[in-house]
Formats: structure tokens, sequence, C-alpha cells
């Protein structure tokens, strides 16, 4: 019997991780760890963790790693190295150390892996960070991400659950980048959605951060997995509740495209059925739900600001070439609920 073809591109990305619902239930039965000096853990549900070393001095760790969501190997270094940086950026941090994480069939073509770990290194390097090693494994499937370093003065740390009644909602990248993704692997994808698409994945949100260091947040997240409503869901917690005008948020044209054409994910079918509970439809297409449930590969930062600061924030980050948005706001109404308004 002939071994069959390892396809190196078959679903990765963001759309590969546990969802949410399922992930919730599994760290909910972990053991809690009594430090003061963690002051970001895995019980906040936050991008990173962060423990304070002295009084001016905190480190922030992450880690990601997923299967390949594009054909080219080099591409796809960049976008998973793109992806596991932007957690210490959306906790205000600065990137030091990047650790290389590997799974790689044994009999594939190791030239494979060599234009893979380029493309990270050289995101590495573009984020002002240091490649300082890393670990491989033989396995039957392709899986790349870092282990990552920043650091953080601990005043500083911008965490994910605490945005304001009265806040404007900034996301500084365009949604639709999983459904594109999917809709390229059925090879029914146009070249300039696949390039809008992956030069979205590549950009650091490294600049988005020192941008809106210029301007007061409250709250920030990263938009990846669990799509925005998911990760904007996690910032409300119980407390407050948002409000979304479908007009202002930014988007791929061509994923409302492909939505409406029913080429979907399942993790953003998995999304969906986490978060329809908690999710207020007025007048939105079906395409348009379908964004805001896709699971996003190396999304874009998410600001909860001062209304009052908003649209010259929104001004610094189209200066950068950023396709960002204002979104909508934070209310003291409807706590825990999203309620999302059509154009």
């Amino acid at each position: 019997m002939s071994e069959q073809p390892i396809v190196f591109c078959k679903g990765g990305g963001c759309t590969a991780k546990l969802g949410p619902g399922a992930l919730s239930r599994v760290l909910s039965k972990l053991p809690a760890f009594d430090d003061p000096n963690l002051l970001v853990g895995f019980d906040h549900s936050d991008d990173a963790a962060v423990y304070r070393l002295s009084d001016e001095l905190a480190m922030v760790q992450t880690l990601d790693f997923f299967p390949p969501m594009v054909e080219d190997p080099y591409v796809f270094g960049q976008i998973a190295a793109t992806n596991a940086l932007s957690d210490v950026w959306a906790m205000g941090g600065e990137v030091k150390t990047a650790l290389n994480i590997v799974c790689f069939p044994e009999q594939m073509d190791l030239n494979i892996l060599g234009q893979i770990l380029q493309g990270g290194a050289e995101k590495v390097r573009e984020a002002g960070g240091v490649l300082a090693g890393g670990h491989s494994i033989a396995d039957a499937d392709v899986k790349y991400g870092l282990s990552v370093t920043g650091i953080i003065h601990p005043d500083r740390v911008l965490q994910n659950t605490t945005c304001r009644p009265g806040d404007a909602l900034l996301l500084s990248k365009p949604l639709g980048v999983g459904i594109i993704c999917t809709t390229a692997r059925v090879q029914e994808a146009s070249q300039d959605a696949l390039d809008a698409a992956i030069q979205s994945m590549t950009t650091l949100n490294k600049y988005a951060c020192e941008c809106m260091k210029n301007f007061t947040v409250h709250s920030c997240t990263d938009v990846t997995g669990f799509g925005l409503l998911g990760h904007l869901r996690e910032m409300l917690g119980t407390d407050v509740g948002a409000e979304l005008t479908t007009g202002g948020i930014p988007v791929i044209p061509q994923a409302l495209e492909y939505a409406d054409e029913f080429l979907l994910t399942a993790a953003g079918q998995r999304n969906r059925n986490h978060m329809q509970d908690h999710v207020v439809w007025k007048d939105v297409s079906f395409a348009m739900q379908e964004v805001l449930f896709d699971p996003q590969t190396s999304g874009g930062l998410l600001f909860s600001i001062p209304y009052n600061e908003a649209e010259e924030a929104m001004y610094q980050l189209e200066k950068l070439g950023l396709a960002c948005g204002i979104i909508g706001r934070v209310t003291a109404e409807h706590p825990g609920q999203i309620v999302v308004q059509g154009e």
C-alpha cells in the first residue's frame, strides 16, 4: 500500500482552535494559583499572562501555533509569527524574545520548513524582538508558531475586561480573513481577496499598539479564533453591554460575497452557537452575521477608548495605512449583551 501524500494546507490558522465553549469548561477545572505577582493569568481569559518582576517591570508571556491556512510556506511562517506576537501588543507590552514551536513530518522536504522559519524570523525581527531558539517534534501535519516574551510596566498593563460605559470601540484591522482562506482552499477565492487577507494577516499589531499609546485606552484585546463577537463578549463580562453599527465595521468586501455563497468555516458556526444567546440582531444580513462570527487569524486589536478620542485615534491609525473603524460603543444597558444594528 502506497503512502498518502502530505497535504500542506488543509485548514488551519485560528479556525483550528478549540471552540470557546469547550475551552472554558476545561479551564474552569484547573486549580487557581495564588501568587500576588501574577497580575494576569488564565482565569482572566486574557490574551497573555503578565507576571510582576519588580515595581517597575513585568513580564508578558504568550504562545500560539497552528496548521497552515495558505499554501506558501514562507507566507504561512509570517502569518503564524505575526499572530503569536500580537498577544504582547494586546497587553500594551514590548516584544523582547521569541522561541519557535515546530511540528513537521519527517518525510516532508526540509526546505519547506526552512521557508516557514525564515518567514517567522523576519516578523520577529520586524517586531523588534530576538529569535532565541525553539523546539521541534515530528508530527503527521505541519504546525508552527512562537512562544513570546515581552515586558511592560506593571501599572500600564492593558486588560480585556476593563472597558467603561460610553467608550467607543475601535478595531484596527478588517474582518473576513477566515472566510476568505476557507474559500481559497476550495479554489473559489479571487487573487485580490486572498492578497487582501494575507496583507492583513502579516501586518504587525505593533504599529496600532504604538499609535494608541497616545490615547486613553481603557481595555484592549486582539480578535482571533472566537471572532469579533466572541472576543467582544469577553471584554464586556457581565457588567456592561455593547452596541455595534455594521456600517462602521471594516470588512474585506469579498468576505461578504463568499459568506452569501455559504463558503463558511466550522469554527465560525461554533462561535455562532456559543454566542447566540448574547447577540441581538437588528436588520443585519446573514453574510454580515457570518463575518462577525468569523474566526480571525492574526486579527486586529479591539480598543475601548473614551468616545471623544475615537475620531482622532482612527485618523492616526488610518495614517499608518491600517483599515480600521469605529465599530460601536460600550453601554451600561443590557449588560453582557451585544446589540448589532444593520445599515
